[in-house]
């Protein structure tokens, strides 16, 4: 931390005589001039021996405190014997902080003392700033971009937060104290760019900055106090480790994507290239879930489950898959949400569904119902009817023996279907 007034005053040994000495000295400045305040930067100890003639107390310290200095020192033992006592006054009641320099104590001294907090200052921000970086590094390296979170966190003493291009926090530290963002998110984002922001919210001086010229995400952190310079260095050093990790996690993403779509297309050439559930359905969604396969073909998301939020085909095994894109397709085109949907939306004769199901009862109906639901497969029919499949097969042949026609027809199943689905 840069040395106080106070902690120059007991160090040099001046006598403390007004106003508020723990502010931080950064420069020492010397002048005789009744108006020195067009030279000053602010946050300077200013020295003199008033030589130049300080008459209008009152005023000459309005200027300083304007100007920003933090504290005056005023030498005896030359022009005054000591302070004037105008100048306690006006010190005491602007708050300016106020010591004698004896005549012991040359003015030099006092810089360099101040030089030498400042360069120490300077040296303890940069060994800090050189410390966090490497640790950072190495969270990087170890934990990828949750680990520069946390540690980032711990170095800044404050809460973290990584939001990703939609907004949502992808990763925290301390995530108890952050307050809601989507106000100053909405404007960086309106800023475009590797744009950043400060502010101050619930307490909080926050600090955000856009992540990469694409947008990948928002880093934003938030602490007691305002970041100082090394803090955001290392800041900085935290937001380009993210931009980098989050970046190489776009390139694996896009690897992964692209072996997907090539498994994909060789099991639609008839290749078992994943392990898949023995009966499924094929799925066109908006965004995949992350239990089940998935892939990208020809601009749609593609996935094969049991279930799923999408568009879906009827249950189909590994050999039928290309069948199941077809349907899924059919019934996306159809505004159905599944493929057996899509047969209540064709058009039929009149009487057409009546007449050919006459012959049969309403056990028999369902039976078919589900048996052409499950492709002819018998099993599956069997267990969602509880029956046994020799007692499926009797009700099927049943049917066959009503209607004098076979189930093996192609035609006679899509009769069926269609008839059932309306009634």
């Amino acid at each position: 931390m840069p040395i106080t007034l106070r902690e120059l005053a007991r160090t040099l040994r001046l006598p403390v005589l007004a106003g508020d000495v723990s502010r931080p000295v950064g420069w020492v400045h010397g002048t005789e001039l009744a108006d020195p305040t067009p030279f000053l930067e602010g946050g300077e100890l200013l020295l003199t021996t008033g030589l130049g003639g300080v008459t209008e107390a009152r005023a000459y310290v309005d200027r300083l405190v304007r100007a920003g200095v933090v504290g005056l020192g005023f030498g005896t033992g030359l022009g005054h014997a000591k302070v004037p006592a105008a100048l306690v006054k006006a010190a005491e009641a602007a708050g300016l902080g106020l010591v004698e320099v004896p005549r012991e104590v040359p003015f030099i001294a006092i810089s360099k003392a101040v030089s030498k907090a400042v360069a120490a200052d300077e040296y303890a921000a940069l060994t800090r700033t050189s410390e966090a970086q490497r640790a950072l590094t190495r969270a990087a390296v170890r934990a990828g971009v949750a680990g520069v979170v946390r540690r980032l966190g711990q170095w800044i003493d404050g809460w973290v937060v990584l939001l990703d291009a939609t907004g949502h926090p992808a990763h925290t530290h301390n995530p108890r104290n952050i307050p809601d963002l989507t106000a100053e998110l909405a404007r960086l984002k309106t800023a475009g760019g590797l744009a950043s922001a400060a502010f101050e919210i619930d307490g909080s001086q926050v600090f955000m900055q856009a992540l990469g010229s694409r947008a990948r995400g928002v880093l934003a952190v938030g602490t007691a106090g305002p970041l100082d310079a090394a803090d955001l260095s290392i800041v900085n050093t935290a937001a380009s480790l993210l931009a980098l990790g989050l970046a190489q996690n776009d390139a694996v993403d896009a690897a992964q994507r692209e072996l997907r779509t090539g498994q994909f297309r060789l099991l639609l050439a008839g290749h078992q290239t994943v392990e898949l559930p023995p009966r499924f359905r094929v799925f066109l969604v908006d965004e995949p879930p992350g239990d089940a396969f998935s892939a990208e073909i020809d601009g749609d998301v593609v996935v094969l489950a049991a279930e799923a939020d999408g568009f879906a085909s009827s249950e189909v095994d590994t050999s039928e898959i290309a069948r199941g894109l077809r349907e899924a397709r059919q019934a996306r085109q159809a505004g159905v949400r599944r493929f057996e949907d899509l047969a209540g939306r064709l058009a039929l004769p009149d009487g057409f569904a009546d007449s050919l199901l006459l012959p049969l009862d309403q056990e028999t109906r369902e039976t078919l119902r589900v048996w052409l639901a499950h492709h002819g497969a018998w099993d599956p029919a069997a267990a969602e009817l509880g029956v046994h499949r020799h007692t499926l097969r009797n009700r099927v042949r049943k049917a066959e023996q009503a209607l004098g026609r076979s189930v093996d027809s192609p035609g006679l199943r899509a009769e069926l279907w269609l008839a059932l689905s309306r009634t």
